[in-house]
């Protein structure tokens, strides 16, 4: 499977994202007592960079970015389950990784709940665990290129 493309998102694509995200984690909210709401991931999707993963005229999911002077931050990225591990995560986040590198910012960071098993897609993509929260892992990488990177591949 290939041919992934990312597309800006829209207005029109916040009622999609937010019920992708909230039936992909409320699984993990309920199970670690916390509140989902609506109106926060509202709020927060309006100051991200919200990109769409596509495959020809089908979207698949979605990955939403922040940023700081250090780092690029992967704040959300969902696919819908139909797509998953068909290769759309690993190749968003290589996108993503290249964004941080023609950026010159020196980290990619983002933050999984730790029982998430995407967190051995991120290991497998080069991210490390850098921190923990109560119920959540820190990942980071370096977005500088090395030989052998998996950039470079």
């Amino acid at each position: 499977m290939g041919g992934f493309s990312l597309s800006p998102a829209t207005a029109s694509d916040l009622a999609f994202a937010r019920d992708l995200t909230r039936s992909t984690m409320l699984g993990y909210y309920i199970r670690h007592d916390l509140l989902w709401q609506d109106e926060a991931f509202d709020v927060a999707w309006a100051g991200r960079r919200n990109l769409l993963i596509c495959q020809g005229a089908g979207v698949l999911g979605f990955v939403s970015l922040s940023r700081d002077a250090q780092a690029l931050y992967i704040r959300e990225l969902h696919v819908l389950e139909a797509f998953r591990g068909q290769g759309a995560g690993a190749w968003t986040l290589q996108q993503v990784l290249e964004m941080a590198r023609q950026e010159r910012r020196g980290l990619l960071r983002l933050t999984v709940f730790k029982d998430n098993p995407a967190q051995r897609l991120y290991e497998r993509m080069g991210l490390q665990v850098v921190g923990e929260d109560d119920c959540f892992w820190r990942m980071q990488r370096s977005s500088v290129s090395l030989p052998g990177d998996l950039g470079d591949a």
